[in-house]
């Protein structure tokens, strides 16, 4: 092989100019995207610091609020421990003045008794007469024999009992 048969080409120029103007109008866009953005983003970043201070003395309000709560949670606790001990004691009270008063009771229940004579119905009115006994037979006795009478209506037809 021979060097000569390579072909030997030199590369075409590429005019300068025309590169770098594009290269520099895409950067002046790049640059105003980027200021564009840059501008949105401390918009942004500002109100995020706004909202993160509504957000900072909303939560010194809670816990101011849920500190007040928890000190009236404390006296309420207090105040109910009080009246269920107030509570029991009167109940033993009660209880030890029943023991005490009922025979006081029971003996005015004795002295005071209503005494009823017995119940004497009056059976001189018509309405207030007793009645008779009900009879209570087997139908068959009360109504007597059944005939068959098989549609017959003569008299001669019916059998004797």
């Amino acid at each position: 092989m021979s060097l000569t048969l390579i072909p030997r080409s030199k590369p075409k120029p590429k005019p300068a100019r025309k590169h770098r103007l594009a290269t520099r109008m895409e950067l002046q866009r790049q640059l105003r995207d980027q200021q564009e953005q840059t501008s949105q983003a401390f918009g942004q970043l500002i109100g995020a610091g706004d909202t993160i201070a509504t957000l900072e003395h909303q939560l010194v309000d809670v816990r101011a609020k849920r500190a007040e709560a928890e000190q009236v949670v404390v006296c309420l606790a207090a105040d109910l421990d009080e009246r269920t001990e107030e509570r029991d004691q009167a109940r033993a009270e009660v209880v030890a003045l029943r023991s005490q008063l009922a025979p006081y009771l029971a003996a005015e229940a004795n002295a005071n008794a209503v005494t009823v004579p017995a119940p004497i119905r009056d059976t001189a009115k018509f309405e207030d007469q007793a009645t008779a006994p009900i009879n209570v037979r087997p139908l068959w006795e009360a109504i007597g024999p059944v005939v068959r009478t098989d549609g017959s209506t003569d008299p001669a037809h019916l059998p004797t009992a």
